[in-house]
Formats: C-alpha cells, structure tokens, sequence
C-alpha cells in the first residue's frame, strides 16, 4: 500500500490585492497530521507553496500523484488559496453553468487556473480501490462575502479575509442575472465507492483565511487538522464533519464544511 500527498498553500499571487496569509500555515499544519498519525513519510508528500505553485507545477505534481495508484493506495490532495467561478464554455459557445476553478499563483482570466473539470480528468484515472481524500480550503462562490467596511471594523483576533477571487467585470457580464445557473461539482465523476471530498464551506459562502491562536490559518483546516490531532486520526468522517461544523459555529464564522462521499464512506476514517 502505497501513501501519496500533495498539499498546494498560495498565499502570494501575481494578480494585485489578492493576496492572502493563512494559506502556507495550512499546508504545514496538514503535513504534520500526516507524518504524526497516518503513517505518511516525509518522502510521500510534496508541497508547492506561493511562487512555485504555478498551474503547469500544479499539474506536474497531480500526474505525480495519480501516477501507478493501485488499490489500496491512500492519496490525498489539498488546496489552500483563491477559489472563483467562471461561466462554463465549449469552444466560442457558452454553457448553461459553471465552472468552479482553484487559483494557482500565477492565475489570471485568459486560461492561467484549474478547472473543476480538470480535476476530474485526473482523478477519474485512479482504479477501483485507491482512496482518495480531497480538501478544499477556498471559496467557490463570492455570494457570501462580506463590505470590506465590515471587515475593518472585527477585532484583530475575529477578522478574516475571504478565499474567493472576484472575477473582472468582463467576466461577470457573463453570469449576470443568472445567479441559479448549476454548479458542476469537483467530484462529480470520480469513483464514488473511495473517493471523498471535504469542503470548507457551502457554495454561496466564504472560506476564511483567518488569526486564529497568534498566526493566520484557514479557518477550514485548522480546525479540521485540531480535531484530527484530538482523535489521533480515528474519528470518522462524520464525526469530523460534526465537530468541523460545531467549532466554526462556536468561534463565529459563518461558514458551513461540506462532505462529499457514499453514505458508507461517512462512517469510515479518513483516508480509510
């Protein structure tokens, strides 16, 4: 049984104002989970953080991961920046949805992110059997954002900024007054039996890159990675989602995580 990881934080981008601060605390506080209760080697993970993890190194290291999987094998990828949507496009003509994209450092509107799409490309080469676990700590849709007059005014300790990139205007023509189109989901076509996927928050919510114990995190995976070193890695999924749920609720953030598996994967650990 083999055990692979690639964790992605994106903290500095190229495009001005969206940078963020927790992004690269989350993934070192996942790879210390990793190593110290589900027996991952310091060779079984790779890590690209802010200038290195560009799309084409993205996609580099998610070949890396799929690469000669066989059944048994426990893969998990996580992502930690800029979430967005575009309207979802074949060619010159547009579709009735949208894409849901992560934003890789050096992102910008003609091409330069990560499709959900793309994802699904990937991941739907795996064979029956490997465990996949995907964490997502970014905001997919910007509904929920809040002024950033409203931000200034939290104390230091409570403020946060959130995970999501607002697309230029350009751009936005394109799904305005269309705010029901569907979304397509990242997991939508992978093997449903093994693979999961947690979220940090609904679709019309913000993920939070957050000061949380005198350092910036994602709100998402410090306490997901909390709750895991509490359990010493054996708490189900749902369990996890509970307490995830519970502790988000209890600190004032408004942002609800999702999972996404078979109702028998709930039961299991993750990574199980």
């Amino acid at each position: 049984m083999a055990n692979k990881a690639l964790l992605i934080g994106v903290n500095k981008y190229k495009l001005p104002g969206s940078d963020l601060q927790g992004c690269v605390n989350d993934i070192t506080n996942i790879r210390d989970v990793l190593l110290k209760y589900f027996g991952f080697r310091v060779k079984d993970i790779r890590v690209l953080a802010d200038g290195r993890a560009t799309k084409k190194a993205i996609f580099d290291r998610l070949k890396w991961l799929v690469k000669d999987a066989k059944p048994g094998d426990r893969l998990l990828f996580h992502f930690s920046g800029h979430g967005s949507q575009i309207r979802d496009r074949d060619g010159d003509e547009l579709k009735d949805g949208l894409d849901e994209i992560i934003c890789p450092h050096d992102m910008d509107w003609d091409g330069t992110y990560i499709v959900d799409d793309d994802l699904n490309k990937i991941f739907t080469t795996l064979p029956k059997g490997v465990h996949l676990e995907v964490l997502l700590d970014a905001c997919h849709s910007g509904t929920g954002t809040r002024e950033a007059a409203a931000l200034a005014m939290l104390p230091v300790e409570h403020s946060f900024k959130p995970r999501f990139m607002v697309p230029p205007i350009d751009i936005l023509c394109r799904v305005m007054g269309e705010e029901d189109l569907p979304l397509t989901r990242i997991m939508k076509a992978t093997n449903p039996t093994n693979h999961a996927l947690f979220s940090g928050c609904k679709d019309n919510q913000t993920s939070a890159d957050a000061f949380i114990g005198g350092t910036y995190n994602g709100a998402f995976t410090y306490y997901l990675c909390k709750h895991l070193r509490d359990t010493l890695g054996t708490i189900s999924r749902t369990e996890l989602l509970k307490r995830l749920r519970a502790s988000l609720k209890y600190e004032g953030y408004d942002q609800v995580p999702q999972l996404e598996c078979p109702s028998a994967a709930k039961k299991k650990k993750v990574l199980e």
